[in-house]
């Protein structure tokens, strides 16, 4: 299948302001890309005028782009078409949970506690509810589970401060807390976990009547590789479009400002595109020759 995705951003701004931001696909993903998401960013106050954008890799392995929003504010937009198997979430209930000592280097960050995530302060619990669940893909599907029943999901309950430890105690948050609380849980028990933001459309789900938004989940390092869980909607869905990887979310936000603003437009697109309107858009823009695209 093929998936339309992209963003519209404004933000409003009093002094010009230095951004930072991590809203590009994930360069895991650059291969599936029918045509580049190159990302626009035009001034507010004069409409049409473009604004220089540099870009880098982040340590975490993301596309971070720099720009400075000029005073009065800047639209950031971009659309983009991307290729997908149209599989949801692989499953493989055989991996198994390594031992510490067995794990590579590079996944070792992913065992400890980080500024959303308070191993310290949970590791007791993590163990009482889930230290007899057999190791491996039976123990992270139960603590999915448990974080998917434990934390009721509202967009009125969002709070840019809360940690995982809170979200337990609190029980309400959005789709970053329970991804956090997951992590948290299985970094507790052994298991590498790392935060993940990105697209995730109502594909193969009865549609969603809230505004579309990004969305957070989590992977697990097991049998060797890293595997999807969502503890939010506890489904393997399909159609997840990844933007940036870390930690928690402090290693991934959205936009990073230095300088004050407020939000005055926030718009994301995430939906499945249909033949005929594939071929229309094929029309108007050159595929890529490595990527097919027939109907």
């Amino acid at each position: 299948m093929h998936i339309r995705y992209g963003y519209r951003i404004e933000l409003v701004c009093e002094q010009p302001s230095a951004l930072l931001t991590l809203l590009d696909v994930h360069p895991s993903r650059r291969h599936d890309l029918i045509h580049p998401d190159e990302m626009r960013a035009t001034s507010l106050r004069g409409p049409g005028r473009s604004i220089e954008i540099s870009q880098h890799i982040d340590a975490f392995g993301n596309i971070c782009r720099r720009l400075v929003a000029p005073a009065g504010g800047v639209l950031l937009a971009c659309e983009g078409l991307v290729y997908d198997d149209g599989e949801p979430d692989r499953i493989d209930l055989s991996a198994r949970q390594a031992q510490p000592a067995e794990l590579p280097d590079e996944v070792l960050p992913y065992l400890l506690g980080s500024r959303y995530c308070e191993t310290d302060r949970l590791a007791d619990t993590a163990w009482n509810l889930f230290g007899q669940v057999e190791p491996g893909w039976a123990r992270v599907q139960a603590v999915t589970q448990f974080v998917h029943n434990h934390i009721t999901f509202g967009y009125a309950f969002a709070r840019n401060t809360r940690t995982a430890a809170e979200a337990f105690n609190e029980r309400i948050g959005v789709c970053r807390d329970f991804a956090h609380l997951a992590i948290a849980l299985c970094r507790c028990l052994n298991i590498p976990a790392r935060y993940c933001n990105g697209y995730l459309g109502d594909i193969g789900v009865p549609p969603d009547p809230a505004p579309m938004d990004f969305n957070a989940w989590f992977e697990v390092w097991l049998g060797g590789r890293w595997h999807t869980f969502d503890a939010r909607h506890n489904e393997r869905r399909i159609g997840r479009i990844v933007i940036a990887r870390g930690r928690d979310a402090t290693d991934v936000p959205m936009l990073t400002s230095f300088g004050p603003h407020w939000l005055q437009r926030f718009e994301v697109i995430t939906e499945e595109v249909d033949e005929e309107s594939l071929r229309n858009m094929a029309r108007l823009v050159p595929a890529r020759r490595d990527v097919h695209i027939a109907a």
